[in-house]
């Protein structure tokens, strides 16, 4: 029989994250069942970078499944989970040379460059340890104008090489010494829940890479076409299913890239909430329940600092409560947690049920974006315990601990 949430509570205490592993690999054959055949699937470890959760993703499907990390915290945390350095794709836009020297140092060699001036980082560093990085241009081009997601392309940003610069730049950028380019890296948008305007989205990307190989040389020996695949946040729901999006891709693929069924160019997505967000529940206590004017307010023993840096400022709300089997809401309240800031607030107007002092409270899918993207060292409570399940039964249990270490001067 399956451990239950009140038996794991019991056990470990609250607030308690609890990832069930099995959902992260039925996520991920989905996902991979989605995709036409011949797409390597990255998986971003910003969303969770839990070593289980990371080892979840791979475990038998090794040959595809990569990880997409951008610090190395994250890298130790692929590392540890059984990822190859060398498998391993190193993003973001302020890469240091700690970083980069360390990186390459364990041997990853792939990297997506954000700009002129990033490539020429990777390449020095590179340079300094003898190897050449393969490297795949982060383009910022214009979107295909779609209005689902979140966007990621087409305006000024720190992320990505202008596109139209690109045919004036391109001649200095496949020269750079300690890099070779090998391809194209476009990221359109976040969480799009509408399959159509995907598979748009996808088009624009797919004949874009295809063009500028075709006018400007562009080499495409591996294009990341980015991800966007839709996964509810911290409200009970299910992943956006793409029954179109296999069938879709395909045909735009042979349309724009004919030759690409014979790995030419190398394809590949990549996803962090669509993988990683049905497998995490917070299970919080209620402390108090204070009524009167505005209320109820529902406190919690936990709040942004546990769930959703961003949650304070009404950017991740409204949280919900998963209700139990015949739970019944009976009115609508305020979860609040217990930091002394007036932003710490996880849901307003939350339907809620009866709810007592040291009740459990349950708040679904925030296997991606939860702990690590939460404001966990604030008023230095302790982080919540993160139990990690299989098969109904508990495979770890840890808690991320901060500590204070001396720093010797020239140290980094």
């Amino acid at each position: 029989m399956s451990v239950t949430t009140a038996e794991l509570a019991e056990r470990y205490g609250t607030p308690l994250y609890v990832y069930d592993l099995d959902r992260v690999t039925e996520a991920r054959d989905d996902l991979l069942a989605t995709l036409p055949e011949g797409f390597d699937l990255y998986y971003a470890l910003k969303a969770n970078p839990h070593p289980e959760v990371v080892r979840a993703v791979r475990e038998g499907a090794e040959e595809v499944c990569r990880a997409e990390v951008s610090s190395l915290g994250e890298l130790d945390a692929a590392l540890a989970a059984g990822h190859p350095a060398d498998r391993c794709l190193y993003t973001g836009p302020g890469k240091t040379d700690t970083e980069l020297d360390r990186a390459i140092g364990l041997g990853v060699r792939t990297f997506s460059a954000e700009s002129p001036s990033d490539l020429q980082h990777i390449g020095n560093i590179a340079s300094r340890h003898g190897v050449i990085a393969s490297c795949i241009l982060r383009l910022n081009i214009a979107s295909a104008g779609t209005a689902t997601g979140i966007r990621m392309m087409g305006r000024p940003s720190q992320f990505g090489i202008d596109g139209d610069t690109l045919a004036e730049t391109l001649p200095q950028l496949l020269s750079v010494p300690g890099t070779t380019v090998v391809g194209a890296h476009l990221f359109t948008m976040s969480n799009a829940a509408d399959e159509e305007n995907l598979l748009v989205e996808y088009e624009h990307v797919v004949e874009t890479a295809a063009r500028l190989g075709r006018d400007l040389g562009l080499p495409l020996k591996l294009l990341d076409i980015g991800g966007g695949f839709a996964a509810p946040y911290a409200v009970p729901g299910s992943r956006t299913p793409y029954p179109k999006l296999r069938t879709g891709l395909a045909d735009l693929l042979d349309k724009h890239l004919p030759e690409w069924r014979a790995g030419r160019p190398r394809l590949a997505c990549e996803s962090g909430r669509y993988l990683a967000a049905e497998c995490g529940s917070l299970v919080v206590r209620v402390v108090n329940v204070k009524e009167g004017r505005g209320g109820p307010f529902v406190l919690l023993d936990a709040g942004i600092n546990a769930l959703g840096g961003l949650s304070g400022i009404g950017r991740l709300l409204p949280a919900a409560v998963e209700l139990e089997p015949g739970q019944r809401p009976v009115g609508r309240g305020t979860l609040a947690g217990p930091l002394c800031t007036p932003g710490d607030s996880l849901g307003r107007n939350v339907e809620l049920p009866p709810l007592v002092p040291g009740d459990l409270v349950t708040i679904p899918n925030v296997g991606a974006y939860g702990l690590t993207a939460s404001l966990v060292h604030f008023l230095s409570r302790p982080a919540p315990v993160e139990v990690t399940l299989h098969g109904g039964e508990v495979v770890s249990a840890t808690r991320l601990e901060p500590r204070r270490t001396l720093v010797e001067a020239g140290q980094r």
